[in-house]
């Protein structure tokens, strides 16, 4: 009985990493455009329909892509896979990312030369510029919803914008200038929580000895 229910949890473990690999190259069937474009698969798949992550843990894993070396699909995958099963799960979620994109590219590299001037690709070519264009703004609406909650942070996307976008500014420059800001504004605001709690501290210990006083005086 007990070889048993091990050989069940066993096969179960292996049919939920399956599931996770299949789950992630669908995502990666579809990933046109770069991995901001897939964030709305992803909600689709990983949110909403089997409630893997929170929409704030998207964002965080999101950031996080950014920030570090490497594709941002592949690393949300990997965070997604780790968060799941751990170690395996990082390393099932990432190959079930990337497998699509090795073959679709090994048939396209293959046949390029010959299609790429027919003018029916040309049109379908065009046709997903849209589509990614389309994705991406919903993107950007997402982000700004879920991530811009105050003046601070929407100064910082305007400011962060400008730079990028005017003075032509290198992209990681400005990511290394908002985890700074992040670092410092997290820092000063910690600073004024201690400083709260210490002088409610200090008004129920100061509290608590004119209670005594009370009590010895009667």
């Amino acid at each position: 009985m007990e070889n048993e229910l091990k050989e069940n949890k066993k096969n179960n473990y292996f049919l939920e990493l399956l599931k996770l690999y299949l789950v992630f190259a669908k995502i990666g069937s579809f990933t046109i455009g770069g991995g901001l474009a897939m964030m709305p698969m992803i909600q689709k798949e990983l949110i909403e329909k089997r409630k893997w992550m929170t929409d704030d843990e998207l964002l965080d894993y999101y950031a996080v892509g950014q920030s570090t070396p490497g594709i941002v699909a592949v690393n949300v995958s990997t965070f997604v896979g780790y968060k799941q099963f751990g170690i395996p799960g990082g390393f099932i979620a990432t190959l079930g990312m990337v497998t699509p994109s090795i073959v679709i590219i090994m048939i396209i590299a293959t046949f390029i030369n010959s299609i790429q001037d027919y003018p029916y690709v040309q049109k379908a070519l065009r046709g997903i510029n849209v589509a990614v264009a389309a994705l991406l703004t919903k993107v950007v609406v997402t982000f700004v919803k879920k991530t811009v909650k105050s003046v601070i942070a929407a100064v910082g996307m305007m400011l962060a914008f400008g730079l990028v976008f005017f003075l032509k500014l290198p992209s990681f420059l400005v990511i290394l200038f908002a985890i700074a800001l992040g670092i410092t504004i997290a820092f000063i605001n910690s600073k004024k929580l201690s400083k709260t709690a210490a002088g409610e501290q200090c008004k129920q210990n100061l509290s608590e000895l004119n209670e005594e006083n009370k009590n010895d005086s009667v």
